[in-house]
């Protein structure tokens, strides 16, 4: 059976198609529920990737409340009536969020977070969550709440983290588009290891939270997650924009703000001839990896000569374990410090998964200097990678250091036969871009020798969020690994 008959049309279409049906009237907001209900009951117990589902009946009623204010004339936005399901880290008003953890298993929150509140006002229906590992923690999704999500390309394999639900739902056609977060390369990971897009935006251009702490966390946000550019953008678009309870989110861009289905492409297709990427590739030997992800992206990058992009190889413009050491106290200080609490109850504590309690006791002895020291280096590594930008408008770099691994291992112990000191190490070449506050799309490579994906980051100047995707809508057009290579189980 081929995928074309094997598949429901609605669930095969772009977001920005379907928003398209919807409000033209083509497609009942009632027919793309039922249709997706019905594919997500045959094919999320294959790889778990949505919790948290909800009543079918409920989604059904709802569904028709939609059909039914279009007919009054009256939408909610682009997302009107389409189908959603944020990540359970993302606090959902009345839909259970249980961090992946057995601490807040029967947590029901009675507000939204940010983006969130933003995909409701835009006309989605909420069917469930996503799932994550325990409190984001780590680049493979499991939690003792609701158990493993598996890669739709290899079911005996991690499909990344902790947008890990997201990203497998995407890829199995099961949502739309779908929102994630990243401080360690939790949008750009998954989005890697199942064959979709994962942008990272530029700090502040999401806002995120609202957070206990509005000042000091700087290096987890928000983003969107797709399967196609042009459905990035626009997700993009309605996650952006400032809000007075985030006092350090960017005001809204100009052109972002604009998109719509109808203009996306066009807004897309900027001219590119002259642009230049530099290629970092394994940072000159430092970053060790898995073989056949290197000749991957360099077959990827040779797409952009064509379109008069120049690449070009270059040498590392920063001590890279200097980097490393000032995310450790970054990462220490911030991960550690929001779970503090839970750590100094017995009763929670004893609930909490060893990645955490090594994340909250290397914040305890943390003090004022060591922060201040790792501040200044972090600015060292940011005024470098300035200097790095003023000769070339893009860096290119892969999203992962391993194909997909056994999702019976919590983290890769070893790369290239050397070992991993910690639980997010492997995932190395994540941090830079974190640490900078850049913008970075993770973009499909292609396969390796065992049918396992894999991705590349593709970096931009701060604030240049619409370059980036531009970047990418260029590659896309001219490598559509999404639309090309379906997962097994959708195949027939």
């Amino acid at each position: 059976m081929s995928a074309a008959t094997a598949l429901h049309p609605v669930v095969t279409l772009s977001a920005r198609e379907l928003s398209r049906q919807i409000h033209a009237g083509t497609l009942s907001c009632r027919e793309v529920m039922a249709a997706y209900l019905a594919h997500i009951g045959a094919h999320n117990p294959q790889v778990n990737a949505i919790v948290a589902l909800r009543d079918a009946e409920a989604l059904m009623q709802e569904a028709a409340a939609a059909d039914e204010a279009l007919a009054a004339g009256k939408s909610s936005g682009w997302m009107h009536g389409m189908p959603q399901a944020p990540k359970d880290l993302a606090m959902t008003r009345g839909l259970r969020t249980t961090f992946g953890s057995p601490i807040f298993r029967d947590n029901v929150p009675t507000s939204d977070t940010i983006v969130v509140e933003r995909a409701r006002q835009a006309g989605a229906i909420f069917v469930g969550k996503t799932n994550t590992p325990e409190f984001g923690l780590g680049s493979q999704t499991f939690n003792p709440v609701y158990g493993a999500t598996l890669n739709p390309y290899d079911r005996t394999r991690t499909a990344g983290g902790s947008s890990g639900g997201a990203a497998a739902a995407l890829a199995m056609r099961m949502l739309p588009v779908a929102d994630g977060s990243d401080f360690g390369g939790s949008l750009r990971n998954p989005a890697g290891y199942c064959n979709v897009y994962g942008f990272r935006p530029s700090a502040g251009r999401v806002p995120y939270g609202p957070t206990p702490d509005a000042f000091l966390p700087q290096l987890g946000c928000e983003g969107p997650m797709a399967r196609t550019v042009a459905d990035l953008a626009l997700l993009l678009a309605t996650q952006a924009g400032p809000d007075v309870r985030t006092p350090q989110a960017l005001p809204r861009d100009p052109v972002l703000s604009t998109l719509t289905p109808d203009n996306v492409d066009a807004v897309l297709a900027a001219g590119l001839k002259g642009k230049r990427i530099a290629w970092l590739g394994d940072w000159n030997g430092y970053l060790p990896m898995e073989d056949g992800i290197l000749p991957l992206c360099e077959a990827a990058l040779a797409a952009f000569p064509a379109m008069g992009i120049d690449v070009e190889a270059i040498q590392p413009p920063f001590p890279a374990e200097k980097i490393w050491q000032t995310w450790l106290v970054h990462r220490h200080f911030s991960v550690g410090n929001a779970r503090m609490a839970l750590y100094r109850n017995g009763a929670t504590r004893a609930q909490l998964k060893p990645e955490a309690i090594w994340e909250i006791e290397g914040a305890l002895p943390l003090t004022a200097t060591d922060l201040y020291a790792a501040s200044t280096e972090r600015t060292a590594w940011y005024q470098a990678l300035q200097r790095l930008f003023a000769t070339f408008d893009y860096v290119a770099v892969p999203t992962a250091q391993v194909f997909p691994f056994d999702v019976t291992q919590p983290w890769p112990r070893t790369i290239a036969g050397r070992t991993m000191d910690t639980y997010h190490r492997w995932m190395e070449v994540v941090v830079p871009w974190t640490l900078a506050g850049a913008p970075v799309i993770s973009v499909p490579v292609g396969f390796g020798e065992q049918g396992l994906p894999m991705g590349m980051q593709l970096i931009g100047r701060p604030r240049d969020d619409l370059g980036v995707m531009q970047l990418a809508y260029a590659y896309e057009r001219e490598r559509d690994w999404v639309g090309r290579h379906l997962p097994p189980a959708l195949r027939g």
